[in-house]
């Protein structure tokens, strides 16, 4: 087997996309979630500081992105582990935005 007829079963395994690349998008979507949570955590606790209450909303959209991630990942790769872990974030998601609707709603009453 020579170099080119390597390389042609390498770009039909990879579907003509480049391995590093895909390696980068991985580590972005990574980094991205991870700097929401850094922001969402620094909102959360400023907003607690200045008398602001607790904002849970934040957290459940913070917990969104990976929930929708694990759900993918399960329904690619139909692993249990991927289900499990997408079923958590998506009870913490769920608490979270109850915990939210409700801040809304007894502050709405309060006025």
């Amino acid at each position: 087997m020579n170099k080119e007829e390597i390389l042609e079963r390498s770009r039909k395994e990879n579907k003509n996309q480049d391995v590093f690349e895909k390696d980068i998008i991985i580590k972005s979507n990574r980094y991205s979630c991870m700097a929401s949570a850094i922001l969402a955590t620094l909102f959360f606790v400023v907003q607690i500081f200045t008398g602001g209450g607790i904002n849970y909303g934040l957290y459940a959209v913070v917990f969104s992105m990976p929930m929708a991630g694990f759900w993918f990942k399960y329904l690619m790769l139909h692993k249990k582990h991927e289900l499990l872990v997408a079923i958590c974030y998506t009870a913490g998601v769920f608490l979270f935005a109850a915990a939210h609707i409700d801040n809304l709603v007894s502050a709405s009453t309060i006025l």
